[in-house]
């Protein structure tokens, strides 16, 4: 019986992130070149944003590709950046079918040409579906997005758009590559690895973090549910006691 089938419903995450890790791993141990894991990782990104498109869940923002990712070597980064191509190309139809947004949260402009210009292309024609917002962060970098946010606000604080006083969390969101998008409720990471990894860290203060050893390529619809079912036996208390929550 699918782990589906135990999941309550009302009680599902409005928003999940999943770390994508272990494509490179995968394919050494098939002894093939990491482009193949990486290859074989899509159909994993399609699974899950399908699974989380059918349960209803809102917001699914996965870590496809990090600032620090372009220090790998040249022929790897250039084929990830063709295989996103190939990939928009591929899979627009599906979003368009499960009537999922495309989005992408990063230094989108550190992107080659060909590659922004493709995905601005898919954000558009997916913009006026209405259910699940599928976010791509692509040559992202939390610490980053917040030197980024800090900047702008001292910049708007100069300008007297704000005053030094006004700044709190809300605003702060406000100046982060989420700002439209709740905090995720869950973050997932494949492959064994127990770290953040320079994502979503301001974002991610009181998700539920859930690790798991199946390698990205094998993280199929099954494998996602585990992962809510787990979520759905927490207590999530903010900071309250159990008793505040009762």
């Amino acid at each position: 019986m699918s782990v589906k089938n135990e999941l309550v419903l009302d009680k599902l995450p409005k928003h999940i992130a999943i770390i994508m890790d272990g494509n490179g791993r995968w394919a050494k141990k098939k002894g093939n070149l990491r482009i193949f894991g990486h290859k074989n990782g899509v159909s994993s990104v399609r699974e899950s944003s399908e699974s989380c498109a059918e349960l209803g869940i809102e917001y699914l923002t996965l870590y496809a590709f990090s600032t620090e990712n372009w220090n790998r070597p040249k022929n790897e980064v250039r084929a990830l950046m063709e295989l996103l191509i190939s990939t928009i190309n591929s899979e627009t139809s599906t979003l368009l079918k499960n009537n999922i947004r495309l989005n992408a949260i990063g230094n989108l402009n550190e992107l080659p040409d060909k590659t922004r210009n493709k995905l601005n292309e898919a954000i558009d024609k997916t913009k006026n579906n209405d259910g699940l917002l599928l976010t791509l962060a692509l040559s992202y970098s939390s610490k980053d997005e917040i030197i980024h946010a800090i900047q702008n606000i001292a910049s708007d604080v100069k300008k007297e758009k704000i005053k030094s006083e006004d700044i709190n969390e809300h605003l702060f969101d406000q100046y982060l590559f989420t700002k439209n998008m709740p905090n995720p409720d869950l973050l997932i990471r494949t492959s064994g690895e127990q770290r953040i990894s320079n994502f979503l860290l301001w974002q991610l203060a009181y998700t539920e973090l859930y690790f798991t050893d199946v390698l990205w390529p094998d993280f199929n619809k099954e494998e996602l549910y585990k992962a809510i079912y787990e979520y759905q036996q927490r207590e999530r208390r903010f900071g309250k006691t159990s008793e505040q929550l009762t």
